[in-house]
């Protein structure tokens, strides 16, 4: 029974008990702190009256650091360790951030009407007022979910002792960080990625079997992407410069991981990894290639396949990102119609575009020829473009081919692509320090108490909230649209059997009828299609005019471009019911018992014939309609957010409860001069003879 007490006077239950209470205690404690904080809290909804003195309030911390010390005492004589915290403050905060999200959720408009009737000009309202919210909640548990990499000041002295010049860059960030200036680091964060991956993007497509793994291995110096297999994933997967070879896996559902590129192929294929189950969303593989260290990123995208799969749903997202896509053709096969959209699909996005005629070394030179001018004028006949064409093999003794086209097209374009880039990279960099000067000049200023700059305000606010419910708004129609689409095909069908009746083609060959039946489905999908295509542009349209009015009444430099935001409606899928074979003629009885009754002859017919086809396009179409819609609207609601989070920051600053102290003003003063100072070195150092931009 002695042995029970360990030599400490308690058993193991009432040395658990003890704990226990120590515990409770401490978390009593901890709530006396968070009534002392709250006394002086700025909340809108304070819960405690400011009844204690500073004096009072420093007795009472100077008290708790008593208990508390004697507390771990009382535990260490017991022989009681103190437990480790079980719970993480990043995860604790990103848990209480969903609830968050939720709270605010319950106000949506569907949400407020069981309280009675939402007032249409309201309910706009409420829907901006809930993504306004919940999109900085997303935005604060996005930044803890990266973790160290979001340190922005680390990522700069990484920049700085690489030998970038980031003076300008630093003294942004750090005026930002000491007044609190958040609504700017998605900006700054954007710099900070390009100035940290200046780097040119080459995306290579290609069918399976097209040589595509096998060219970039060769370009990499050794085999680290999967060759022979069917890697369909469609997970874009880069391929940077490292001192080692390592990868590094992002995903949707949990944090990236950092493995061996030996085990490449367990993420990127689809026997190891069916259907992405993984759920990967970006690979980057680091290797000490020279090629790679010259600042050009090759990025494999597997499984692009036709483009009316959802499929290369993936690959459109990616697209508009690259600088420049390869499209590869296997020389022992032809040029196809997926060939032709993808360079299509590449043109429509603004991306150049290249083909490369793989595997060259199975043609002889006059056969190799021939096969250029024939691809060359294939894709200017078809398309109306001109992409260049080459000819390239990975075989020894042919990769002069592949070298030639790496030094002569690749590497200049890398070259011209860097000074661009930079003076992007400038501007962009001038433009978020006008607007962290403007937001400095702001809070120096005296807030404005005045009634009518207050209405002025108030009514500013409105608008960009409206503008945002708009976006909301469209969200939800677009939602609907789209899911109506889904079994869509019978209205289809009806609509495009009308349309040959009334256009007296009946009389087409099976051929040429089975033509005219799929341009009149299509044709039916695009007006269908448009119709969301409209709602968005019409959204955008209405946000970038609520944005350039506020920018103009706050005197902000930092303001939308003339359609910087309805340019996101683009690459905009087509309906692609495939080769239809059937033969759609009446018979000569149409003449006689009228149009409705051909009509309805051709459409049961049809129906019967190749209606499971176009129910199955019609479907596949609807996931890769949604899937553009769910993209298409998250860039708008991101370069909306860009410019309203920081209008909104202005105008809660112009309203500000009091004027800063001696202190803040001092650094005001001393931030707003760094500025310009930094600023008129960028300049000087830009305008030097020799000076690269």
């Amino acid at each position: 029974m002695d042995d029970e007490f360990d030599g400490h006077g308690l058993n193991p239950f009432q040395r658990g008990h003890l704990l226990t209470s120590c515990q409770y205690a401490d978390k009593l404690l901890s709530e006396i702190e968070a009534v002392l904080s709250a006394s002086q809290t700025k909340s809108p909804f304070p819960q405690f009256k400011s009844d204690i003195s500073p004096a009072q309030a420093k007795v009472v911390q100077d008290y708790i650091a008593r208990m508390r010390a004697q507390i771990v005492r009382i535990l260490e004589s017991q022989g009681i360790p103190i437990p480790a915290p079980k719970f993480g403050s990043v995860h604790s905060i990103r848990v209480t951030l969903g609830f968050v999200d939720i709270a605010f959720d319950e106000v949506r408009p569907k949400r407020m009407a069981g309280y009675g009737k939402v007032a249409p000009n309201a309910a706009t309202e409420l829907s901006g007022l809930v993504d306004e919210m919940q999109g900085i909640a997303s935005r604060l548990d996005a930044y803890l979910a990266q973790g160290h990499s979001a340190d922005l000041e680390k990522r700069l002295r990484r920049l700085e002792d690489a030998g970038s010049d980031v003076a300008l860059v630093k003294v942004i960030e750090r005026a930002m960080n000491r007044h609190g200036l958040v609504e700017f680091r998605p900006a700054l964060a954007t710099i900070i990625d390009r100035l940290e991956t200046q780097a040119f993007e080459i995306a290579v497509f290609g069918r399976v079997s097209s040589g595509k793994s096998s060219l970039l291995n060769h370009i990499a110096g050794q085999n680290v992407l999967p060759v022979g297999v069917t890697p369909v994933t469609a997970v874009p997967t880069r391929l940077v410069y490292g001192v080692e070879p390592r990868a590094t896996a992002w995903f949707a559902d949990r944090k990236p991981e950092q493995f061996g590129i030996e085990r490449l192929a367990e993420l990127v294929t689809e026997q190891l990894n069916p259907s992405n189950r993984e759920h990967v969303t970006r690979i980057v593989v680091e290797l000490p290639a020279a090629r790679l260290h010259a600042g050009i990123v090759y990025v494999d995208t597997p499984g692009l396949g036709s483009l009316a799969t959802a499929g290369a749903a993936e690959t459109r997202a990616y697209l508009p990102q690259c600088d420049l896509g390869i499209v590869l053709v296997d020389a022992g096969s032809t040029l196809t119609a997926d060939d032709l959209a993808t360079i299509q699909t590449l043109y429509d996005a603004g991306t150049p575009a290249s083909v490369l005629l793989s595997k060259a070394d199975l043609l002889s030179p006059d056969d190799r020829d021939r096969a250029l001018r024939y691809m060359a004028d294939a894709i200017r006949s078809e398309l109306g473009v001109s992409p260049p064409v080459h000819a390239i093999s990975v075989k020894a003794g042919h990769t002069g081919l592949l070298e030639n086209w790496l030094q002569n097209e690749i590497l200049a374009l890398y070259d011209r692509h860097t000074e661009l880039a930079r003076q992007s990279l400038n501007r962009k960099i001038g433009a978020l320090r006008l607007g962290v000067e403007a937001a400095l000049r702001a809070r120096a200023r005296r807030p404005d108490r005045g009634r009518a700059g207050a209405a002025k305000r108030r009514d500013l606010e409105t608008e960009l909230r409206r503008a945002a419910g708009t976006i909301a708004e469209t969200r939800t129609a677009c939602a609907r649209l789209t899911d109506e689409l889904r079994d869509s095909a019978a209205g289809l069908i009806r609509r495009a059997a009308a349309a040959l009746v009334t256009a007296g083609e009946m009389a087409l060959s099976p051929a040429e009828s089975s033509g005219y039946l799929k341009a009149r489905l299509e044709g039916a999908a695009a007006e269908d299609s448009a119709r969301i295509a409209l709602l968005i542009e019409e959204a955008a349209r209405k946000a970038g005019r609520t944005l350039t009015r506020a920018a103009r009444l706050l005197d902000m430099e930092n303001r939308p471009e003339d359609d910087e935001l309805s340019d996101v409606v683009k690459n905009m899928p087509r309906f692609d019911v495939g080769e239809l074979e059937i033969d759609i003629w009446p018979g000569a009885a149409a003449s006689v018992l009228g149009r409705r009754w051909a009509a309805g002859r051709v459409e049961r017919r049809i129906k019967k014939t190749v209606g499971p086809q176009i129910a199955g396009a019609a479907s596949t179409y609807e996931r890769v309609l949604q899937a553009w819609v769910r993209r298409t609207l998250a860039e708008l609601q991101a370069r909306f957010d860009s410019y309203a989070d920081a209008y909104r920051a202005q105008l809660a600053r112009l309203a500000g409860d009091q004027a800063p102290g001696a202190e803040e003003k001092e650094a005001l003063r001393e931030d707003l001069a760094a500025l310009a100072g930094a600023a008129g070195d960028e300049l000087a150092r830009q305008d030097a003879p020799g000076a690269v931009v």
